[in-house]
């Protein structure tokens, strides 16, 4: 590969992940309206948000499951086949509806894993019918990543289900207040699938002479399955905590945790801002044997993450009290969960970039990798909340401990994961700069006096702002070259 179509790569991902960049400001506009209703409003609150994350975690970890590792796997399969693309799509489609209506028919005779705080209603069991258009949207949005297209991602996800979300959550207010929160849930994730599969449909064209073929769909399954249980892995280590805490905590402090994870997982979405892009590129790379270029995009990558979630991580958690308070005064006490859950996602980063690469090149590794991280996350979780109740603490100090183990447990599989992806491809993987610091230091100063001197109100309308202001000012100027900038600029390098 020559220099220049290597920076025509990094090129490509820039251009991806500035689309999907300016999708995460859409899911932060929508997002927090939903908090808002859903956490102030008299039919819902901190118990009916706890009964809602519980039986979320299982529908959204049994619907990626389902997928069988397609949401990255899948451009592969299309970069290595001969077939019609929209045939070898059509066989990721079968057997994620297959698996995923298996699953919802399971769950709606024995819905006891979803609500295992209390009863549900006829209505509440009906959440199980968005697994099978969760399962089909990310194959479909994983088929339009590999042709460039992030901005059908952009309308599913941060547009359509989040709007769709908050707005029908206000509704049912009105309608079926006691199951409000599952019917705007189920109601989003349809119009996201929809959303999906209409410029799926313009790009692929329906399938061409196919059928399903058994032996192939099978075989395609066996190899999916290291990545299917590292993408499982990976999105369970942001929902075990949930989990736990559900058999340790009451609702409503599990809802309180939920408000918070909710705020933390913006930042988060940064990351796979740059999955549907980065994926299709590593894997040409692979093919052509080019190793240091698989390398500099890794680094890459991870630095514009670790750099963008820093910021927002800071502008998010200095005035943290006020950005729980603004869901409700009885949230404010999960803001040491929020300032260690943002921390969580800044540590990730390395991690996230690198399992990209590890699940082409070393998948039963990282697979290996991924399990003791979640394994180490339950342990630790488990034994933080057992050492605050013994030393008498509240409920929220059980969140705190929770969110604690995720810090701890992410650091671990980033530096794990970084070195295992260094010594495979023969090149330093690395994305820690000085510069984070030199930009972190005068955003903590100014995130001080905002707290000090500033009404709440003030902070969160205009600390927020100020902070990522000075923090993005300094990191622009002391830890960004050309490459770096392309993320927000529309040239290709010389």
């Amino acid at each position: 590969m020559t220099e220049r179509d290597a920076g025509e790569d990094i090129a490509a991902i820039a251009r991806g992940g500035r689309t999907n960049f300016f999708g995460f400001f859409l899911r932060l506009a929508a997002r927090l309206p939903f908090l808002f209703i859903a956490g102030r409003a008299a039919a819902y609150g901190p118990a009916a948000l706890g009964r809602f994350a519980s039986a979320l975690v299982i529908i959204e970890l049994t619907a990626m499951i389902c997928t069988l590792g397609e949401k990255r796997g899948l451009a592969q399969r299309l970069s290595d086949s001969d077939e019609n693309p929209a045939n070898v799509v059509a066989d990721s489609a079968l057997v994620a509806l297959g698996a995923s209506s298996a699953f919802a028919a399971l769950f709606w005779f024995f819905p006891g894993p979803l609500f295992p705080g209390g009863h549900p209603s006829e209505i509440d069991r009906l959440m199980v019918i968005a697994i099978p258009p969760l399962a089909l949207t990310e194959i479909w949005l994983a088929g339009l990543a590999y042709r460039f297209n992030i901005a059908a991602t952009v309308r599913a996800r941060a547009v359509v289900e989040p709007w769709m979300l908050s707005i029908m959550a206000g509704v049912m207010i009105f309608v079926v207040p006691e199951s409000g929160l599952s019917i705007a849930y189920i109601i989003s994730i349809f119009a996201a699938a929809l959303t999906a599969f209409i410029p799926f449909v313009r790009a692929y064209g329906m399938p061409q002479s196919w059928r399903p073929e058994p032996g192939k769909i099978g075989r395609m399954t066996l190899r999916s399955l290291p990545i299917a249980t590292a993408d499982a892995i990976e999105w369970g280590t942001r929902r075990i905590d949930i989990l736990i805490l559900g058999f340790f905590a009451p609702p409503a402090a599990v809802g309180v945790y939920y408000v918070a994870q909710q705020v933390a997982s913006l930042p988060q979405k940064l990351k796979t801002s740059f999955e549907p892009i980065l994926g299709p590129v590593i894997t040409r790379n692979l093919k052509e044997g080019n190793f240091p270029a698989i390398a500099k995009q890794v680094c890459q990558v991870g630095f514009w993450i670790t750099a963008a979630q820093a910021g927002i991580a800071l502008a998010l958690g200095i005035p943290g009290e006020g950005v729980m308070g603004l869901v409700g005064p009885e949230f404010v006490g999960g803001t040491g969960a929020l300032a260690f859950l943002l921390a969580a996602e800044v540590v990730a980063a390395t991690a996230v970039v690198s399992e990209a690469a590890l699940i082409y090149v070393a998948r039963m590794r990282n697979l290996f990798v991924s399990l003791a991280t979640i394994g180490l996350q339950a342990v630790l979780t488990v034994a933080g909340i057992m050492a605050v109740e013994a030393a008498g603490f509240g409920d929220l100090w059980r969140a705190a401990a929770a969110a604690a183990a995720l810090a701890l447990s992410l650091a671990f599989a980033s530096v794990v994961k970084s070195r295992m992806l260094a010594r495979l491809l023969g090149e330093p993987i690395n994305n820690w700069r000085w510069a984070l610091v030199w930009a972190a230091v005068p955003a903590v100063l100014l995130g001080w006096a905002v707290t000090q001197f500033l009404p709440e109100w003030a902070e969160l309308l205009f600390g927020i702002p100020a902070i990522l202001g000075v923090y993005g000012f300094a990191i622009w100027h002391r830890g960004f070259g050309p490459e770096d900038r392309l993320l927000f600029t529309k040239s290709k390098p010389d």
